[in-house]
């Protein structure tokens, strides 16, 4: 029998109208029951989230398993923050299952700026050295007590083995639009990768909608649902999603990451855009399908400079 974890089904979420936000600020927090509630144009996947007036966020998850985060967010949030070099959300109050909402819930303060873009990005060497200055900070916090992975995080910080399934189905559905035989060899190196050190802090999406420009510059970090304690390799994803060949090169010496390390990154930088690419990759037009080829391009092609 194996010990990999069981992802379980796709979570079931559900929708989440303005009204009942409205209904549940007024009853729980009466104090902010006259500002207006508006949803958030792109406000995410994991939570539905609306404007609190001008000044604060709400997150309502979206599903049973998205709720798992709740407590751990305002348990480690607040610890997190004062030792990190950039803005992240603190939990303002914790909201309770109420009118038909049957889950915690959360409101933060807003933080302003843009999803990190790459032609927005004014300088990618620098964006590349102040986002691995940010994962040193959040990987030298002490991790004593943190959240292991686990299905509140879908296990980041843990072994890619969790996720063979599913690069299974997306290499299936790609047979003939990619090179598949490539993406496993590729996706062999990372599973054969070893990780033999201390578990540390990480946030587990460090993706270009969570990581927010003010001024072209990276100004904050958000969203840490997927945060926990582990393998620190996950986060290294964003050196082949986001980041230019120079910035990647930086950002990999300022965390000092080894082969194994990195190896094991682009294991998750590959899991993350099969998985987008096998849901789109029929339409040669779409968006996420133009950038999950390009990021499928970049990755083989480091890949193999890395293996000369």
């Amino acid at each position: 029998m194996s010990d990999t974890p069981d992802l379980g089904p796709v979570p079931q979420r559900i929708t989440i109208e303005t009204d009942v936000v409205r209904h549940l600020v007024a009853n729980q927090f009466p104090e902010w029951a006259d500002l207006p509630v508006e949803p958030v144009a792109n406000g995410g996947w994991d939570n539905w989230t609306f404007h609190l007036g001008s000044g604060r966020s709400v997150r309502m998850p979206s599903a049973a398993e998205y709720a798992l985060a709740v407590d751990k967010e305002h348990r480690w949030l607040p610890e997190l923050a004062p030792q990190l070099p950039l803005p992240i959300p603190v939990p303002l109050a914790m909201g309770r299952p109420d009118a038909g909402y049957p889950f915690s819930w959360s409101i933060y303060p807003w933080l302003d700026g843009s999803q990190s873009n790459p032609e927005d990005i004014a300088d990618p060497i620098r964006f590349a050295i102040d986002l691995a200055e940010f994962l040193v900070a959040l990987q030298r916090v002490d991790p004593t007590d943190g959240p292991g992975p686990g299905l509140h995080n879908w296990y980041r910080g843990g072994t890619l083995r969790t996720y063979q399934p599913e690069v299974d189905r997306s290499l299936t559905a790609l047979d003939g639009h990619l090179d598949v035989a490539l993406a496993r060899e590729i996706w062999k190196n990372a599973l054969d990768a070893p990780w033999n050190g201390k578990p540390t802090w990480f946030h587990g999406d460090v993706a270009r909608g969570n990581l927010l420009l003010d001024g072209g510059q990276l100004a904050a970090v958000i969203d840490f649902g997927t945060c926990g304690v582990g393998d620190p390799a996950c986060d290294l994803a964003i050196a082949w999603t986001l980041l230019t060949t120079e910035g990647s090169q930086e950002f990999r010496e300022r965390l000092s990451v080894d082969d194994a390390t990195w190896a094991r990154g682009r294991g998750w930088a590959l899991w993350k855009t099969l998985a987008t690419y096998s849901w789109c990759y029929d339409d040669p037009d779409d968006e996420d399908a133009v950038t999950a080829k390009r990021i499928l391009d970049g990755l083989f092609a480091e890949y193999a400079t890395s293996r000369r």
